[in-house]
């Protein structure tokens, strides 16, 4: 094992701070500090980030509803909970019936709230009552532009290769300006934390008078920040399903990643779109979906029973309910019916006992789904194959919708072998899911694929019994930008009524034989008349669409880029206080924060620390509250983190601003990741095993939900990974070479803490444990890394180099390996 014969302290010892410091003489705050006084409605300290999750950008309509609906009202609630009435979908026509409207189904109001019932994130109300329509309740709209751009482009910053020049840590000689205490009394705060009262342009006003300058150009940065979090964080579902491909390409990178390189790191909007991806995402309710429908899939298959069409599906913080036409009391237990047998709910506590291994050999039985939109209560999900017919999407936002449609469609995890053309847009999306999107030019192109698959057999129940899973006719979605002719029109409507496989038409056109009309307002609500849905549309714009696809690109990149150098500094004395990331997020000696205050004073601390340029507060509160942030609440929370750090011993603080304005730790504030660097610079195999002992876990693992997802356009991520895997594979090649298996071995499992997706580490692994000598130690290693490999969350496998080695170290392992 990797010698432990060096502590924390002697570690720091060698990586102290400024000369002429003693750390004894050092003071830290005291625990009984009075907290200032608000009368901001929201504490500064408090995540304000998620308020609402949805898509930001749609407003209700004035009267709640849309001319012409016929909204059932929900008998009224107790005056307490102060609810409007809502508007219940009504169920699809049956096949052959007009696109007109139909009496509502009275609908009950649903159970009350359960002890323990799942949270689901993404900003869903804590209710499970049907979809919310037309509602009038206040919808947030996107704060105006903030003056700097995005973290990434607003700071200067050395560039990312090249070697600095070697400094001798002096003394800072510019001015130390503490971050003044901030007592909310001003009445624009009345407005709240989704309300930003920064200028368009001009001057921002800086702590202690100072003053930061900003540019429209900056402006327009910021700008184009938030409207990717309106989408793409309220997108919650299609945000889940993009980082789980995401994950698995960028494993794939690792598997060629060379020494002394990074894998490609988006920039720009690319970069911007996964941060709100990563803010929006819903993965736990992705989970529900695909693992609560494949459990139904799986009883009603057991049972021989004929599924339901399910025509909308409703998820919230309650759990999942499923509509499903006819109505039926006989829903499958853990499933309950209510209102008479028209929903199918599956309770958040029993869908946090399925198990997504168990169930994942079952055929997905509603590939078809897709997000309408969000309402007050959840978000809400229609089938295209409950239609019975084609679907026609208009209106001014039809091209969005059906970009959000299709990207949902190709990424989701509640669906298996599937296949959707995309006629007149698309062609982008082959670089996404090339094994489920064709593309063409016109409807004639393929129509005569989707003629020769129609043939009038009984498709739920088929594939509920797997043979949907047959190849010849799997799933196939038609998503068409591209008006059809008459003739088209007809073939459309006669395709539709009469298929064999699972099938769906979507045609952004309007069509007189529609089953279902589908219109995208311009102020961004999808509606669908005949179901009785009004709610906020979930779309994707072109330039939020090329985003995406350009983040993919970058993950398909194989070639990588170097590490840049860090910079050099020498430090005589251990610092004053440590920034621990390279694990659990750890900062001491400090006094501890009361609890909902600690996770965001952490992140401004660890992003400070990770950025020793010094970062503008403006800049600092679109990291912390991508969605805005009134400068009275962050500059308050920025004073009360200054307190907590304290000052040193000769009363300057921690925690400054300098004559710019711009924010700074002090140098005796150091993180584990600088200290790393430390010691991997110098290179020896005594100091690449100090630096593998600070490392105790992923990066900043585990992190609050919908925190730091300014990861994804900070380089740090990106270089923590490659430089402690970088660090462990010399060691564990220089003990190899000395014949120090045991101490090869510790090393190359001290970067796999970090790095576990890093194959290049399982290598350094395998032959370490080969180099033991003890056949034994070897296969536990194989067994693991197969299990690893067969149960991993982003599929894919080993690496074929991976694979060679065992056959050349284990050639018997592929017969006699467990998973």
């Amino acid at each position: 094992m990797v010698p432990a014969d060096d502590s924390r302290p002697e570690i720091l010892k060698d990586h102290p701070g400024p000369p002429g410091k003693d750390k004894a003489d050092r003071t830290t705050p005291q625990p009984d500090r009075a907290a200032q006084p608000d009368r901001d409605t929201t504490r500064p300290d408090d995540d304000t980030r998620f308020e609402n999750r949805d898509n930001t950008h749609v407003q209700p309509p004035a009267n709640g509803q849309r001319p012409g609906a016929t909204p059932t009202q929900e008998p009224t609630r107790p005056p307490a909970e102060n609810r409007r009435p809502t508007v219940t979908p009504t169920p699809p026509p049956a096949a052959g019936e007009d696109n007109t409207a139909r009496p509502p189904v009275t609908i009950e109001p649903t159970r009350p709230p359960v002890d323990g019932d799942l949270t689901v994130p993404g900003g869903l109300d804590n209710t499970a009552r049907p979809p919310a329509t037309g509602s009038q309740g206040d919808n947030p709209t996107r704060p105006p532009a903030a003056e700097p751009t995005r973290p990434g482009q607003s700071e200067t910053r050395r560039p990312e290769t090249g070697r600095p020049e070697a400094t001798a840590g002096p003394e800072r000689t510019e001015p130390r300006k503490p971050i003044p205490t901030v007592t909310a009394t001003t009445p624009a705060e009345e407005a709240g934390i989704g309300d930003t009262t920064i200028p368009r342009s001009g001057v921002v006003a800086a702590p202690e008078g100072g003053t930061i300058l900003t540019t429209p150009a900056a402006a327009q940065g910021w700008t184009e920040q938030v409207d990717l979090v309106d989408y793409l964080a309220g997108a919650s579902l299609l945000s889940a399903g993009l980082l789980l491909l995401l994950g698995r390409r960028r494993r794939r990178q690792l598997w060629t990643r060379a020494f002394g390189h990074r894998i490609q790191r988006p920039r720009g909007e690319a970069a911007s779109a996964e941060v709100a991806m990563r803010l929006g995402a819903d993965a736990p309710g992705s989970r529900v979906l695909d693992a609560g429908l494949r459990l139904l899939g799986r009883l009603l298959a057991e049972a021989d029973r004929r599924p339901p069409a399910i025509y909308a599906l409703h998820l919230s913080a309650r759990g999942m309910d499923l509509w499903v036409h006819p109505p039926s009391q006989d829903a499958p237990a853990p499933f309950e019916a209510a209102d008479g047998g028209q929903i199918w709910r599956l309770a958040a506590h029993e869908a946090r006992r399925l198990d997504d291994q168990a169930l994942a050999d079952v055929p997905a039985p509603y590939p078809g789904l897709f997000s309408l939109g969000t309402a007050e209560t959840g978000r809400v999900l229609v089938d295209l194959e409950a239609a019975h017919g084609v679907i026609s999407v208009v209106g001014p936002q039809a091209v969005a919708a059906l970009s959000a449609l299709a990207v949902e469609l190709v990424t989701n995890r509640w669906s298996d072998t599937m296949k959707v053309t995309l006629v007149g847009f698309g062609h982008e999306l082959r670089a996404i899911a090339p094994e489920r999107v064709d593309v063409a030019a016109s409807l004639a192109e393929v129509l005569p694929e989707f003629e020769n698959a129609a043939q009038p057999p009984d498709v739920l129940t088929g594939r509920i019994h797997g043979r949907a899973n047959n190849p010849v006719h799997p799933p196939h979605y038609l998503l068409s930008a591209v008006q059809p002719t008459a003739d088209e029109a007809r073939r459309l409507a006669v395709l539709a009524k009469n298929t064999r496989a699972a099938a769906g038409y979507v045609i952004a056109a309007p069509l007189q034989h529609a089953t279902w009309t589908w219109e995208v307002t311009e102020d961004g609500r999808s509606v669908i008349d005949a179901l009785g849905f009004d709610v906020k549309a979930q779309l994707l714009p072109r330039r939020h669409y090329k985003a995406i696809v350009d983040l993919f690109r970058t993950a398909e990149d194989r070639q990588g880029e170097p590490l840049p150098l860090p910079e050099i500094r020498r430090h005589d004395e251990p610092p004053a206080i440590e920034v621990r990331i390279l694990g659990p997020i750890e900062i001491s000696p400090v006094n501890a924060l009361e609890e909902g205050r600690a996770a965001l004073a952490h992140e401004l601390v660890v992003y400070l620390a990770t950025h020793p340029g010094g970062v503008h507060p403006v800049v600092l509160g679109g990291v912390l509250w991508p969605r805005g942030v009134q400068p009275m609440v962050r500059d308050a929370t920025l004073a009360r983190v200054a307190e907590w750090l304290g000052k040193d011993h000769e009363g300057r603080p921690y925690l400054y601003a300098d004559a710019s304005g711009r924010l700074h730790l002090s140098e005796e504030v150091r993180t584990d990741w600088s200290m790393f660097q430390d010691l991997v610079r110098r290179g020896d195999p005594m100091s690449l095993e100090k630096a593998l002992r600070l490392v105790r876990g992923p990066l900043l693992n585990p992190r609050p939900a919908g925190r730091y997802a300014w990861l994804a356009a900070d380089p740090l991520e990106f270089d923590v990974t490659a430089s402690v895997a970088d660090a462990a594979h010399r060691l564990c090649e220089s003990r190899l070479y000395r014949g120090e298996a045991e101490g090869a071995t510790a090393a190359a499992r001290a970067g796999l803490l970090l790095a576990p997706d890093d194959e290049g580490l399982w290598r350094d692994l395998l032959r370490a444990a080969h180099a033991t000598g003890d056949p034994a130690r070897l296969r536990a290693v194989v067994d693991g890394l197969h299990r690893r490999a067969a149960s991993h969350p982003y599929g894919g496998g080993m690496a074929p180099e991976t694979e060679a080695l065992i056959d050349e170290l284990l050639p018997v392992w592929r017969a006699t390996t467990t998973a």
